[in-house]
């Protein structure tokens, strides 16, 4: 499975942007898909995940109620939609695919739960 995220950029406080993940692979539909974000000079943290057939998603408390994951399988994409994005938002995020498909965890959040990454696609929120 290879991802790539896209669709990072400038945005203005309180703005919306749209990430999207494509994949390559047969079995990524079959897996969980999660987002992570990294600032400067911190560690990658857990953004938010979907479940592999889009029934569950998790997200950070810093993140509910503003990101939303929604997955479109038959065109291999992960979104994330993201509002009243926040200068503390800036960040490079990532895309990962679970390691095991067709998968159901109680937590999304643990980075070794994903041998899949993409490159990243750099956010930044102006105040």
């Amino acid at each position: 499975v290879q991802l790539q995220a896209y669709g990072g950029g400038l945005v203005q406080d309180g703005g919306s942007l749209r990430l999207s993940c494509t994949a390559s692979g047969r079995t990524f539909n079959s897996r969980a898909t999660g987002w992570f974000r990294q600032a400067p000079g911190k560690e990658r943290e857990f953004v938010g995940a979907i479940s592999w057939n889009g029934v569950f998603t998790r997200y950070a408390g810093s993140v509910e109620g503003r990101f939303t994951i929604p997955r479109d399988n038959a065109k291999n994409t992960v979104y994330l939609q993201m509002n009243s994005l926040k200068p503390e938002d800036t960040a490079v995020y990532y895309c990962a695919a679970d390691r095991n498909p067709l998968y159901y965890r109680s937590d999304y959040s643990r980075l070794d739960n994903y041998d899949y990454w993409g490159l990243g696609t750099l956010v930044t929120v102006s105040s």
